[in-house]
């Protein structure tokens, strides 16, 4: 990386929909979860260059409850500010997804430290999604959300809505007001305040390969607004073989020293037959960006395309390197709690089903609802952050029944992953093969199973270069041998299958027990080595 720039993405992996805010000399992201908990990770930076994690903020059933959600729904776009000495959180909650109806709360939750403790939540509304607050120069605070429309014949994108929100009340007053309206498709508002001018960025495009940033602004904050006479400040719509693409879904943060830097989502594809797919998700990138004489915004690279490296901030010291923010590449599973880069669905890890101190040194997981359950899954994932990796794990697994399974899985959804797993067959004992989920379609790669009643462990090991995956397995972590055919890595994407997806892979370990025994899987470690030496900079192929 060249000396005195940070590298993008700066947040790798599934990141999606940053919302920044410095706070004194800290800068906070905070990024989107959907079916994912705890929900809305939060990284800290005092550079803009070097992001270490800070915590999840909806880390309480209270805050949070997804059981049921489907796939790609849950948490959508939080956004971040700070006012009157407090952080505050606007999130939506999102149930039902898919047309003609979004069945979408929204909620506000406030704390005097990004560790919180966090309030209890305040709900808003319900008439739309990517909410974000902006806090004018008078004190007063105003609630920003799209306007959705279920009805046939009408736009379901139905304008930008603006409403006052009363602090003491703990409430939204007054009537909502439609501050922006287009024929295009346009969401993900947010509102700055500059030499006099209201300035509302808008996501616009949609968040795939059309997507991109918008500015409009105006001398009242109720509009009406002008949209920038340029068009699209950000965008990779035009250039489908630039290495960051679907660049959109932004907010901006100043330094102390009156430089202006835009976080936003992008995507790192790799290249297959049918077309471009990309594994790691959305991911976070930071782009500088310049104010024009006459009141515009501009990237500081010019043109609208993100680029891979950007300028650093003043003051941060020349040739210090800038990897961009990764989690630590084993755990052998001896804290006494989860390690903060591990993720569960829909609900939170209870020693219900998981502990970390009935066997010392390893991780149990009680087998629960089956990998296509929207409620009690016994599943444990970490985001992928490279294409070129080795996932590795060991379990001690005892199925006594075909109901019992547990293994190592390689995730995008319940509709689309990939299982290693353990399990029972009649006559045979242990046996070890691949399942799937196609887009829906499940099945089970029988011939390649492998007979290990006599393996006294099991060495798992998921291996992805580029749109290839392929597992393996071994009886003592030495002699692998490979289980099933290579897989289409690719598909675990956005960009696979008939159903809306907005998410990214994970990798993870879980168990399943269907006759509801809850029989064990222990889990010794859980290791991925990154194929390129580094820290999963090079997620995309050309």
């Amino acid at each position: 990386m060249t000396a005195g720039h940070l590298r993008n993405p700066v947040l790798p992996g599934f990141h999606p929909d940053p919302s920044i805010v410095r706070v004194g000399a800290d800068y906070y992201i905070a990024t989107s979860t959907f079916e994912w908990y705890p929900g809305v990770p939060v990284h800290r930076s005092t550079d803009l260059v070097h992001w270490e994690p800070a915590g999840h903020i909806l880390d309480r059933p209270d805050l949070l409850d997804l059981r049921g959600v489907p796939d790609s729904a849950g948490v959508w776009a939080p956004s971040l500010s700070y006012h009157d000495g407090q952080f505050w959180l606007v999130y939506t909650i999102v149930r039902t997804i898919g047309r003609p109806y979004k069945d979408i709360d929204n909620y506000l939750i406030t704390a005097p430290s990004i560790e919180g403790p966090w309030s209890e939540p305040v709900f808003l509304n319900s008439s739309g999604f990517d909410p974000s607050f902006f806090h004018d120069e008078d004190g007063r605070s105003w609630l920003l959300n799209i306007q959705w429309d279920p009805r046939e014949g009408h736009p379901s994108f139905a304008g930008i809505l603006l409403q006052e929100y009363d602090a003491d009340k703990r409430a939204l007053i007054g009537q909502p007001r439609t501050i922006l309206r287009r024929d295009e498709l346009i969401e993900g508002p947010n509102v700055y305040f500059r030499d006099g001018w209201y300035y509302l960025m808008l996501a616009e495009g949609g968040t795939g390969w059309n997507h991109g940033i918008l500015m409009a602004r105006s001398r009242e904050l109720t509009g009406p607004y002008e949209l920038d006479p340029l068009g699209s400040l950000l965008t990779t719509r035009d250039a489908p073989d630039w290495p960051l693409q679907k660049a959109g879904h932004g907010e901006l943060v100043e330094t102390p020293e009156g430089e202006w830097f835009l976080a936003h989502l992008a995507s790192r594809p790799v290249r297959t037959p049918e077309g471009p797919r990309c594994v790691l998700g959305r991911e976070t990138c930071l782009q500088s960006v310049t104010w024009t004489d006459d009141g515009w915004l501009r990237l500081a690279d010019g043109g609208r395309r993100p680029s891979l490296e950007v300028l650093a901030p003043t003051g941060v010291e020349p040739g210090q390197p800038g990897p961009a923010a990764g989690s630590p590449a084993r755990d052998d599973f001896n804290s006494p709690s989860l390690e903060g880069h591990w993720s569960t669905l829909r609900a939170p890890a209870t020693s219900e089903w998981l502990t970390l101190g009935e066997r010392p040194g390893h991780l149990r997981l009680r087998g629960r609802h089956s990998p296509h359950s929207l409620f009690d899954q016994s599943l444990l994932a970490r985001r992928l952050t490279s294409v070129r990796c080795e996932v590795t794990t060991v379990v001690d697994f005892r199925p006594s029944h075909f109901s019992q399974r547990a293994g190592l899985i390689c995730w995008y959804d319940t509709s689309t992953h990939y299982y290693l797993r353990l399990t029972h067959t009649e006559g045979r004992g242990r046996v070890l093969g691949v399942v799937l989920s196609d887009d829906g379609a499940y099945g089970e790669l029988q011939e390649s199973e492998l007979d290990v009643d006599d393996w006294p462990l099991a060495y798992l090991r998921a291996r992805f270069d580029g749109t290839e995956l392929r597992f393996y397995a071994s009886p003592d972590g030495t002699d692998w041998q490979a289980v099933g055919p290579v897989l289409d890595a690719s598909k675990l994407s956005d960009d696979y299958g008939n159903r809306l997806r907005f998410t990214g892979a994970f990798v993870g370990i879980c168990a399943q027990d269907l006759g509801g025994t809850r029989v064990p899987a222990d889990f010794d470690w859980f290791e991925v080595r990154d194929l390129d030496g580094g820290d999963g900079e090079d997620g995309g192929q050309e």
